[in-house]
C-alpha cells in the first residue's frame, strides 16, 4: 500500500480543534500529523487539499440500507451498499437488521454475516440488530420476550459479528439478555418502548447505556391525573449520565428543539447522529419500489413516505431517506456549538458508543478513515474518501453510484 500525504488541509479533530495542516497515512493508519517535510519519503502520494476540510469518516450506528439496497434483503446488497456509502462521507456503518432474528431466518442471517469481512468501501465491523426483544413493533420490527437460548442462536448465526443490539426495557425477561450482551462486549441500545421509570432504570443498571432513534417509538406514558405530565423512559434516559442518545437528524422524525433539549441534558459528548436510512436514502426526489410490495416517495425536504394511493398507509412515514452528510449539515445549522464538537456527533461519539477504539478520530495510530469535503450553503459533498488508507471514492473520477444529487 502506497503511503499518502494529505497536505494543505483544514484538519478537524472532533471534539478538539480545527486548524490547517497535513496528515500522513501509511499501512491503513494515520502515521503522522504535520510531519516534517524532510521526513516524508519522496515516493509518497501527495494530495493537495487546497484548504478543503478534512475530517474522520462518518460512522452510522443505525442504518438499514442506502439507495435501493437493503442489507437484509440479500448478501449482495451488503456489498452494493458498502461500495456507495463513501460517496456520502460514510466510512463505517453498523448494518441494521430487524426482521431476520428468528429461528426461521437464521440461515439467511448466517449468509449475511459472512459478507461483512468482504466489503469493499465502507467498513462494517458488525451488525446492529434492532430486535427481536422489543416491546413495541414499529416499522415491522419483531417483538419477542427475552430468550437467552434464542439470543445464543442468533449470536452463533452471526459468527460473533454483532456490535450492538436494540432492546426494550419493558420486554419480559429482558434483564438477563442485557447482561449476557454486555458479557460479550455488545453495546445495548434502548428503543421501541413505553417503559416505566423503574423498568428503564433496571435496564440501564444492567448495562444498557445508549438509546437509539430517540423520541421515535418512545410514546408518552398514559396520563392518569389530568394536568400531571407522566414520566417514563425518555425522562429517565435524559436524566441518567450513563446514557448517550442518537437522533434521526432530518427535521421530520425529530424536531431540532428536541435535539437541543437533549444537548442541554447530555452535552455534545452524549449526542450521536444516525440516519436510520432505508430504501430511498440518498436518491433524487422521486418514487421508488421497495421489497415490501409498495412504493415510497422520496423528497430531500422530507422523509420517505408510502406513495401508493390505494395503500392503507398512503402518505405515512416509511423509514428515513437521510444520509450522514446531510445529518451533519443539519446539525451544523441547528446547534450553536463549535463545529469540531458537532462533527464529533458523527465520528468520535458513535465510535465510542460502538466500542470502535481506532475509528472516528484524527490522531496518530487511528484508522485512516478520512474524508475531504466540499462545503457550500446547500450542503456537504465528499470530494475524496479513504477507508483504511485506501481511496474508495473520488468525486473527480467516480460519480455517485446512486445518481446525481
Amino acid at each position: 500500500m502506497t503511503a499518502t500525504l494529505v497536505d494543505n488541509a483544514m484538519m478537524l479533530r472532533p471534539g478538539h480543534w480545527a486548524r490547517p495542516g497535513s496528515v500522513l497515512v501509511d499501512d491503513g493508519k494515520i502515521a503522522a500529523i504535520n510531519p516534517e517535510v524532510d521526513s516524508v519519503d519522496c515516493l509518497v502520494e501527495r494530495v493537495d487539499a487546497k484548504g478543503a476540510l478534512l475530517t474522520p469518516g462518518l460512522i452510522d450506528l443505525h442504518c438499514h440500507g442506502i439507495g435501493q439496497f437493503l442489507y437484509e434483503a440479500a448478501p449482495q446488497q451488503i456489498q452494493d451498499a458498502a461500495s456507495v456509502l463513501p460517496s456520502f462521507g460514510t466510512t463505517c456503518v453498523l448494518p441494521t437488521l430487524y426482521t431476520v432474528m428468528n429461528r426461521s431466518s437464521l440461515s439467511l442471517l448466517e449468509r449475511l454475516s459472512e459478507e461483512l469481512p468482504k466489503t469493499v468501501g465502507a467498513a462494517m465491523p458488525g451488525f446492529h440488530l434492532e430486535g427481536p426483544f422489543l416491546a413495541l413493533p414499529g416499522a415491522g420490527a419483531e417483538t419477542v420476550a427475552g430468550d437467552l437460548v434464542l439470543l445464543e442462536e442468533i449470536l452463533a448465526a452471526t459468527g460473533g459479528r454483532v456490535s450492538a443490539m436494540s432492546v426494550s426495557p419493558d420486554t419480559p425477561n429482558i434483564i438477563p439478555v442485557i447482561k449476557r450482551l454486555r458479557e460479550q462486549d455488545i453495546a445495548v441500545f434502548l428503543t421501541h418502548t413505553r417503559a416505566s421509570v423503574e423498568q428503564t432504570c433496571a435496564a440501564i443498571d444492567a448495562g444498557a447505556q445508549h438509546a437509539t432513534h430517540f423520541y421515535d417509538v418512545f410514546p408518552l406514558p398514559e396520563e392518569t391525573d389530568p394536568g400531571v405530565r407522566p414520566v417514563g423512559a425518555v425522562e429517565t434516559i435524559l436524566a441518567d449520565d450513563r446514557c448517550t442518545v442518537d437522533f434521526i437528524c432530518d427535521n421530520v422524525h425529530v424536531h431540532p428543539m428536541a435535539i437541543r433539549a437533549a444537548l442541554a441534558a447530555k452535552g455534545w459528548e452524549g449526542i450521536v447522529a444516525i440516519t436510520d436510512a432505508n430504501i430511498g436514502a440518498g436518491l433524487d426526489d422521486g418514487i421508488y419500489k421497495t421489497p415490501w410490495g409498495y412504493s415510497v416517495r422520496v423528497s430531500q425536504s422530507d422523509a420517505a413516505r408510502v406513495a401508493d394511493e390505494d395503500h392503507p398507509q398512503h402518505g405515512m412515514l416509511s423509514g428515513s431517506s437521510l444520509t450522514m452528510d446531510r445529518a451533519i449539515f443539519n446539525l451544523l445549522n441547528w446547534l450553536d456549538l463549535p463545529e469540531y464538537q458537532i462533527w464529533a456527533m458523527g465520528t468520535t461519539n458513535p465510535a465510542s458508543v460502538a466500542h470502535l477504539a481506532n475509528k472516528g478520530d484524527i490522531r496518530v495510530g487511528a484508522d485512516a478513515d478520512l474524508v475531504l469535503w466540499e462545503q457550500s450553503k446547500n450542503g456537504l459533498q465528499a470530494k475524496k474518501t479513504w477507508v483504511a488508507g485506501e481511496c474508495v471514492f473520488d468525486t473527480e473520477s467516480q460519480p455517485c453510484a446512486l445518481g446525481e444529487r
